[in-house]
């Protein structure tokens, strides 16, 4: 008798929230967007009315040496970030966390949320986003896949009050889980008080907890007490409104100024923390219509990326290079090919910057010969479908050695000393074993463009790399040769194996315009994938 009881309960709530309730707000919707014009007139004076109770956030006085003392608090969406809506980063969850079916229903959602409520449109997106997802993998991709979409959305004059105050505190309706690793990883905030998720075991049901959605004025007053916070920032809602009131100053960042404002939009040299390292397949924020956008190009996309492979493995050089542009792949070759000298017994040593799997086969591809490529991490698909000879290495330093030093003997070979894919303006460590394998040393600087999806992952199914980096509409590739490394500067030169690493780097990353790291292969897969990025084999006894 439990179960029934149950289900006349959820089809009651169902029938309300969905049916009266919703109805109810869409005809709402309806009269504002224009069916009752007389009526709108008044409706408008009165919210600008409300929100001229508060100074905008552009008058907020930003020098004054007392803010590094004071505290804090506002709301991550609408005012620490431009984008009026959510549900570009539960769609990011969603597809990332979830897969694209997932995905799909939460865009299909996007047909009826419209007419809900705020706090009902939340559930929604929430359930469809979270239900049955592990904890680690939502925390996953709020630490590794959020934080770069995160920091391109920013506000510029919110966070230059932001920044100025020694302790900050947010409040927000949205699910903890999501911001939390931004907040304290980039934004430096003390606390994050935010909505909190039902779980079973380690994984969510997509409900709210017992206390519900976040209500931000009675968590401030619960989080403070009596006490008032110095400076609150909000938008320009009335909810808003009543939450700063709470403060010994608000200030409101508006709308429109987040959208429009040339001023709001934040630098990349004003990151608060730069961003080195992101993962995810996405690299754009999934809009509503962007995602539909790439639903209808995924057929299209799948069939283009099985004609450009096949294209790269079975037509000669040129031809791959004309039917490769022909199909919209973007090769650009700049520099002078590095002269052979015939009394060397080894062949060319090839350094390159790591974008991508495919670093070596474009690099082939420009030169129109064939180059043998070493790599830490090659699946046994992208050995399949590589045209080009490839040679796993073990990460033994002497091993590894002896198997490039027989490679080089062989021919020319091609070389990723970063040891790992990198996709913003940043080269890592150089390892420093090629330095001592060769002197014909010829530094490669490439770069990789996606508008669609990446073709790296530090979480993800390595084999699908390539397949998603040629499913872009227009993916394109930059090679530079730069010409060989002097012999002065070279391990016959005098020079240590570390200094000719440093060098190399140094020059690669002024041909490009990126900036030099002392990070690792192991520092990116501690910080996106929680491993330090060795597969080890299992050994059977």
């Amino acid at each position: 008798m439990v179960f029934p009881v149950v289900f006349l309960k959820l089809a009651d709530w169902v029938l309300y929230q969905l049916l009266a309730n919703s109805c109810y707000r869409a005809a709402r919707k309806v009269r504002n967007y224009g069916f009752f014009l007389r009526n709108q007139t008044p409706r408008s004076s009165s919210q600008q009315q409300a929100a001229s109770l508060f100074p905008s956030a552009s008058h907020c006085d930003v020098g004054n040496n007392i803010r590094s003392s004071q505290t804090l608090v506002c709301d991550i969406h609408g005012v620490l970030l431009r984008a009026k809506t959510f549900f570009p980063y539960f769609m990011l969850l969603a597809f990332e966390a979830g897969g694209i079916l997932r995905a799909f229903l939460l865009l299909l959602s996007c047909s009826f949320l419209w007419v809900l409520d705020y706090e009902l449109k939340l559930r929604v997106m929430i359930f469809i986003s979270f239900c049955g997802l592990r904890k680690k993998d939502i925390e996953s991709v709020g630490r590794a896949v959020l934080p770069k979409f995160y920091l391109e959305n920013l506000n510029l004059q919110a966070y230059e009050v932001w920044s100025k105050t020694s302790s900050r505190v947010v409040f927000t309706s949205i699910p903890r889980v999501m911001v939390e690793g931004f907040l304290k990883e980039y934004m430096a905030v003390d606390d994050v008080v935010g909505t909190e998720l039902h779980t079973v075991g380690n994984r969510f049901t997509g409900l709210l907890s017992s206390s519900g959605l976040l209500v931000k004025h009675k968590a401030l007053k619960a989080y403070f007490g009596d006490k008032k916070p110095d400076v609150g920032l909000g938008s320009s809602s009335l909810h808003d409104h009543h939450f700063i009131s709470l403060c010994k100053e608000a200030y409101v960042v508006h709308k429109e100024d987040g959208r429009n404002n040339q001023s709001c939009l934040m630098p990349r040299d004003k990151y608060p923390k730069p961003l080195i390292f992101h993962d995810g397949r996405l690299a754009f924020l999934p809009t509503p219509f962007a995602t539909l956008c790439m639903f209808l190009w995924l057929p299209f996309g799948i069939v283009l990326a099985i004609f450009r492979i096949l294209v790269g493995i079975c037509l000669p050089y040129r031809l791959a290079i004309f039917w490769g542009s022909l199909s919209g792949v973007q090769l650009t070759f700049q520099g002078c090919f590095p002269s052979t000298n015939s009394e060397q017994k080894k062949g060319v040593l090839y350094v390159c910057t790591h974008r991508t799997l495919l670093d070596p086969v474009f690099l082939s591809t420009a030169l129109c010969k064939p180059l043998t490529a070493v790599t830490y991490s090659l699946s046994k698909m992208s050995e399949i479908i590589a045209p080009i000879k490839t040679v796993r290495l073990t990460r033994d330093r002497k091993q590894d050695g002896e198997t490039m030093q027989k490679l080089l003997s062989e021919g020319d070979l091609v070389v990723c000393p970063e040891g790992t894919t990198c996709r913003e303006p940043y080269l890592l460590r150089f390892s420093s074993l090629f330095a001592e394998l060769a002197d014909e040393i010829v530094p490669v600087a490439m770069n990789a463009h996606v508008s669609m999806f990446y073709g790296t992952t530090a979480s993800g199914l390595k084999w699908l790399d390539p397949i998603f980096f040629l499913m872009n509409p227009r993916p394109s590739y930059h090679v530079q040769i730069l010409g060989k490394v002097p012999p002065e500067f070279t391990c016959a030169g005098g020079r240590s194996s570390f200094e000719v690493a440093n060098y190399i780097q140094r020059k690669l990353a002024d041909a490009l315009g990126f900036e030099c790291t002392t990070f690792t292969r192991r520092d990116k897969y501690l910080m996106l994938a929680g491993n330090e990025g060795i597969v080890r084999e299992n050994k059977r006894n």
